[in-house]
């Protein structure tokens, strides 16, 4: 078996629409498909603010780097065009983490980095597993409670938008 929580992001073109094609395109394997949050950007690119949710997928079939390719795959059908580190995307696919898997390399590291510091990927990851945890890092409910005051405030919940 293999389980995965996925992140997703757009902030360029459709964005919800770029989400929804995300949830498509991982069809049955999609177990679990958080609220959409409108979040600001992350990196210190200027830009618009995202459209953000997390998927948790299952399939027995897929290992990690299969999630890698399916990711990859949906962003290609998404335009996505990489010219800036953390710039606007229409997008983005990450894989947080797999079934406890852990990776250093380069190109699937494993669980993703950045993830203890996100509010935008933990508030949508516990909507959907309360009981969350990021492997080698602890709770998901502790990380997000040990942010920086006000580090929740530009993720906001978009009750209009839902992906299932």
């Amino acid at each position: 078996m293999s389980r995965a929580v996925l992140s997703l992001g757009s902030n360029l073109g459709d964005r919800f629409g770029h989400l929804r094609g995300a949830v498509a395109g991982f069809g049955a394997a999609v177990v679990a498909a958080s609220p959409v949050y409108e979040t600001a950007p992350w990196g210190g690119v200027e830009q618009p603010d995202f459209l953000n949710a997390v998927l948790i997928v299952d399939d027995p079939a897929v290992d990690h780097w299969g999630w890698l390719r399916r990711g990859q795959e949906l962003e290609q059908a998404a335009e996505r065009v990489r010219e800036v580190r953390w710039g606007p995307r229409t997008l983005d696919v990450d894989v947080v983490a797999v079934d406890g898997v852990t990776s250093d390399d380069p190109e699937l590291l494993l669980p993703h980095p950045g993830t203890p510091e996100r509010a935008t990927v933990l508030i949508p990851w516990l909507d959907v597993e309360p009981d969350a945890v990021l492997p080698g890092q602890g709770r998901v409910a502790d990380l997000l409670a040990a942010l920086p005051a006000g580090a929740t405030d530009t993720v906001r919940r978009r009750p209009d938008l839902v992906l299932r």
